[in-house]
């Protein structure tokens, strides 16, 4: 981001927010995609966002900061969003590329929804964490700091998420065939 358009917007130009905003709305909303798995609540976590950074714009010490900064608030403003709407559908891993063949597309897509059902049961301050660490490819102590945790609790977070999601994968590989063939079990 452009640390004079921030200043600029901090004075209250409103046209340099306006700017800002169109620059950001994109990033923001993918992110809180990520993190909720849905198109409507995380359009509006990022509509709030956008709200809030307006608000709170003047508060904001160094303009270089703004980007952490403007994830901490969508970061709040998703936890608002899936305390309103407790189900869980999430959308975190990319689609299957049907050029690669029909059998290792369909592996894709059992493998990507037993992920999406293990995300799913995490919660959501751990799911913060896999999406600015993964998807964004944030380092821990970046993650630490735009949620305005400690690192520790950042990285225990993530180790507590992946040893979730692990799990989950292992349960449903150690699901019986009997159990996902009703034929079978006759």
């Amino acid at each position: 981001m452009d640390a004079e358009l921030v200043v600029r917007a901090q004075d209250g130009d409103r046209e340099a927010f306006a700017a800002l905003a169109r620059g950001t709305y994109s990033r923001l909303f993918r992110v809180a995609h990520n993190i909720l798995g849905d198109a409507d609540r995380a359009d509006d976590a990022s509509q709030q966002a956008v709200v809030d950074i307006w608000r709170k714009l003047p508060q904001l010490r160094e303009a270089r900061r703004f980007e952490a900064w403007s994830y901490r608030i969508l970061v709040n403003a998703c936890y608002a969003e899936a305390r309103k709407a407790r189900r869980w559908l999430p959308g975190l891993m990319p689609e299957c590329d049907e050029d690669k063949g029909a059998a290792k597309a369909i592996s894709g897509v059992l493998y990507r929804d037993q992920l999406e059902r293990g995300f799913c049961r995490l919660p959501v301050e751990q799911r913060a964490v896999v999406v600015l660490h993964h998807y964004l490819g944030l380092p821990l102590h970046e993650v630490a700091d735009v949620l305005d945790i400690p690192q520790g609790t950042a990285h225990s977070r993530l180790h507590r998420a992946m040893a979730s999601l692990r799990a989950a994968l292992e349960a449903d590989d150690r699901m019986p065939d009997a159990e996902a063939s009703p034929e079978k079990a006759r």
